[in-house]
């Protein structure tokens, strides 16, 4: 009797842990009202910015234990703004981006490193303009509190990267020459709210 009992209590005991292991992971959208994708890149002598006003994702956490966590997200290539309509123009024309054939850039990552206190080193692959790279995102997780909603909680980020645009293809008119750099510096701040 005691050999079935094992039998059944054995396995019942590994689900329970399981579950358990589950419950761990929380799932944060990113909130993009409150929330910005922005980057600067060298013109002449100085660096302009700019940012993208549509994007959207969602960060998978493992609290218990941040390198199993996970992010994924996207962006919309055609809501690029500069602050002048005329540059926005080209940069969705085939000269840089080609937003009528390349619509998102995307980001899944791959793996976590505690790097400090709230720090981070989130390896992943970018897809942009056609071309996938690894690059590297340096995380800053700046805490958890309590959303606007009963019972909901939020998790701020920062993130930053650079990475080369011609490695994506993206050289933009051999007019330009020197006058554009080739580095861009994307940084990120993100607000999430955990799915209920």
């Amino acid at each position: 009797m005691d050999k079935y009992i094992r039998l059944l209590v054995i396995p019942a005991l590994a689900l329970g842990f399981l579950n358990l292991a589950r419950a761990t992971v929380e799932t944060y959208v990113i909130d993009s009202v409150h929330s910005s994708v922005g980057f600067t890149i060298r013109h002449m002598v100085s660096k302009v910015p700019g940012n993208f006003t549509q994007f959207s994702g969602q960060i998978m956490l493992d609290r218990e234990d941040f390198e199993k966590s996970s992010v994924e997200a996207s962006v919309e290539l055609s809501s690029v703004d500069t602050r002048n309509e005329k540059r926005n123009g080209h940069l969705q024309s085939p000269d840089f981006f080609d937003v009528a054939k390349y619509t998102t850039a995307t980001f899944k990552s791959k793996t976590w490193q505690k790097t400090g206190e709230d720090k981070y080193a989130v390896t992943g692959d970018l897809n942009l303009h056609g071309v996938t790279k690894e690059v590297l995102l340096e995380v800053t997780l700046l805490g958890f509190g309590p959303g606007m909603k009963p019972n909901s909680r939020l998790s701020g980020w920062e993130a930053t990267t650079k990475i080369n645009k011609s490695d994506f293809g993206i050289s933009g008119p051999a007019i330009l020459g020197t006058v554009l750099g080739d580095e861009v510096t994307i940084n990120i701040t993100i607000e999430a709210g955990m799915k209920p």
